[in-house]
């Protein structure tokens, strides 16, 4: 393994995880016209072909 090229790989799509999440969540909230309160929210990650699933729970802040 490459290790620099495995963490320029692993930046790119974590990088690409946040915004495009980021986003999602932004429309979410706009559509369903929030503007106080909290959101629980999950991720689970998960690797195609192995057993592998990684969860990261959390609690978003509207105001």
């Amino acid at each position: 393994m490459n290790d620099d090229s495995f963490n320029m790989s692993l930046r790119k799509f974590l990088k690409q995880v946040g915004v495009t999440s980021q986003q999602a969540i932004e429309t979410f909230v706009r559509d369903q016209g929030l503007d106080s309160g909290a959101l629980d929210a999950k991720v689970t990650l998960t690797i195609e072909g192995s057993d592998f699933s990684h969860e990261v729970k959390g609690k978003i802040v509207l105001d």
